[in-house]
């Protein structure tokens, strides 16, 4: 499940950092004034004392992705709960189309997708059948049920879906445990969000 709207013609996925809670209604606003927005959400039970609630959480807490718009920055920066793009060197970094596909095809399957603790280490696999068909991760085990991680490079973060490992064909991983998107291993263990 997700919050998609297709308007624009710039094909660069950006990552916006928001306040805490705010993800839905910048992701709203912004739909509304005309940017694709792709805000990925996944299903979640809350237990209280009275009741059992499920709720709609985004699967990256405290980010939406916007496509394009750059050129309309005064537009995306003055949304109410917006902080900052995400980037480096007074940059907005851009998301590669392959890792928010990825993310899209998993929320809109019906395969159970959860936030997971982000890895670099694992085998990097490939699905080779099923509506995940071409879709790329690292496959990880949990207790019993075999997982695939699928990882934003950017955001540092990673969500997981149960999967069959017989679904799966190890590929070569195209990034280096010393190499990513920000280019050689350094010591930021997050990146940088600015304002511009």
């Amino acid at each position: 499940m997700s919050i998609i709207v297709n308007v624009g013609q710039d094909q660069s996925w950006h990552v916006i950092y928001t306040r805490h809670q705010h993800e839905k209604t910048v992701a709203q606003i912004l739909s509304s004034k005309g940017f694709e927005v792709f805000l990925p959400l996944f299903a979640a039970v809350h237990r209280w004392k009275d009741r059992d609630k499920r709720l709609l959480l985004p699967l990256f807490p405290c980010y939406v992705f916007v496509k394009g718009g750059l050129d309309r920055r005064q537009d995306i920066v003055t949304t109410p709960g917006m902080y900052a793009f995400v980037g480096a060197q007074n940059r907005a970094a851009v998301i590669p189309t392959e890792e928010i596909d990825a993310i899209r095809r998993a929320t809109e399957s019906s395969v159970r997708v959860e936030p997971h603790p982000f890895l670099k280490c694992g085998d990097h696999v490939r699905v080779k059948s099923g509506p995940l068909e071409g879709v790329e991760g690292i496959l990880t085990r949990k207790k019993n049920l075999y997982r695939l991680v699928l990882s934003v490079e950017l955001l540092r973060q990673a969500v997981a879906l149960d999967i069959d490992a017989h679904l799966v064909e190890k590929v070569s991983s195209q990034i280096t445990p010393t190499q990513s998107h920000w280019g050689p291993a350094d010591d930021r263990s997050r990146p940088s969000a600015y304002f511009i």
